[in-house]
């Protein structure tokens, strides 16, 4: 696999955090209360009580991959293609995403240089058809409990680091080893697998200038043991990358007066506010000339083993593509801690809705809205 590090990955298969707190609560500037809406409130939920549905987060992370590469779209594809090597490998794609339909992981850590942690909030999996220009999305909670023939019983986001401490240990390479894994949960075999990091965020929304975001609350957490230092007001206000990043990561207060807290689930539809606020920006006619940067953006927090052909057939096949053709089958599931146990029922049928896809038989559902 190819990164912006350097290195590289073996063929690829074909089969199928908390924070520290600080030692004294840091006093906030601003006098501001929990203010605004958006919380959800903190802590866990009971045991039993059903989640809300985690399988509409596609553009979260897909997008700031794949949708970055439209800005380049059109007269941009021969220029896309030469950016694009600073991100995907070199060969031939055995299946050519522009005829034949991919299945592809995309993973989306948060890691920090100060903590050294490397846990999946962003887990889905992707099907895509060129031949009826259409997708399949299915997004696992991050606290999915995974019970895998094979494999150690964990939450579907510890096994990424957890293979990437066998990889340090010379037992076989992590993205590979999650591409597996990912595959035999879900019963297809998946063509490729991304690994996109979130500092992404920040460097994509300073490319652009700064976004345009009505953030949802007062937001307050300072911890120096990994230099976090969120401090935002609700309002509109136009955010730099580093306050984007904060804005969807924050789940706690330990400042006073303390500020509401935020649970998993509001921190997703905050992620995909400042996404849709970045693709408004990078879809507008100004952000073509700063395609460039957009696409280094990504290339310096992304590792693929998607080859560099690949990249410009979904770039070409695929940047036009309707939400409405793009299914989101739900998957929801009940807390009991740790984990989030998955309804078979759904798990059952986003499954299937996968191998449809990769068949050609996609079909919509009304209850499976785009985001």
């Amino acid at each position: 696999m190819s990164s912006t590090q350097g290195g590289g990955l073996p063929p690829r298969s074909n089969a199928a955090r908390g924070a520290k707190p600080a030692e004294a609560p840091p006093v906030r500037r601003s006098a501001g209360g929990s203010g605004g809406s958006g919380g959800n409130g903190g802590g866990r939920r009971p045991a039993g009580q059903k989640k809300k549905s985690g399988a509409k987060r596609f553009w979260t992370f897909f997008v700031i991959f794949l949708i970055l590469l439209i800005a380049a779209a059109g007269l941009y594809f021969a220029w896309v293609y030469q950016k694009s090597q600073s991100i995907g490998t070199g060969g031939e794609p055995a299946k050519p995403a522009d005829t034949q339909p991919i299945a592809m992981a995309l993973l989306g850590t948060d890691f920090r240089t100060e903590t050294g942690s490397h846990l999946t909030d962003v887990v889905m999996v992707a099907a895509l058809n060129p031949n009826t220009d259409t997708a399949t999305v299915v997004s696992l909670p991050r606290d999915t409990r995974i019970e895998l023939e094979g494999y150690k019983v964990r939450k579907v986001n510890a096994y990424y680091p957890a293979f990437l401490a066998q990889e340090k240990k010379g037992e076989g390479e992590a993205k590979e080893a999650m591409q597996r894994m990912l595959g035999k949960y879900f019963d297809i075999p998946l063509d490729y697998v991304t690994v996109v990091n979130f500092e992404s965020l920040r460097d994509i929304v300073d490319a652009l200038g700064g976004i345009e975001v009505d953030v949802t609350m007062d937001m307050c957490y300072k911890d120096t043991a990994d230099g976090t230092n969120i401090d935002l007001t609700a309002g509109l206000q136009k955010l730099d990358g580093k306050s984007a990043l904060d804005y969807v990561r924050y789940r706690k207060t330990n400042c006073t007066p303390p500020t509401a807290p935020s649970d998993d689930f509001s921190r997703n539809q905050r992620q995909q506010q400042v996404i849709g606020a970045i693709m408004d920006k990078v879809q507008s006619f100004n952000a073509l000339t700063k395609s460039g940067s957009l696409i280094d953006a990504v290339a310096h927090n992304t590792e693929t083993d998607l080859e560099n052909k690949q990249i410009l057939n979904l770039v070409r096949t695929y940047w036009d593509i309707p939400k409405e053709n793009i299914r989101f089958p739900k998957v929801s599931g009940t807390w009991n801690s740790p984990f989030v146990y998955i309804n078979d029922g759904e798990l059952s049928a986003a499954k299937q809705a996968l191998k449809d896809e990769l068949a050609g038989n996609h079909r919509a559902a009304a209850a499976e809205a785009s985001p």
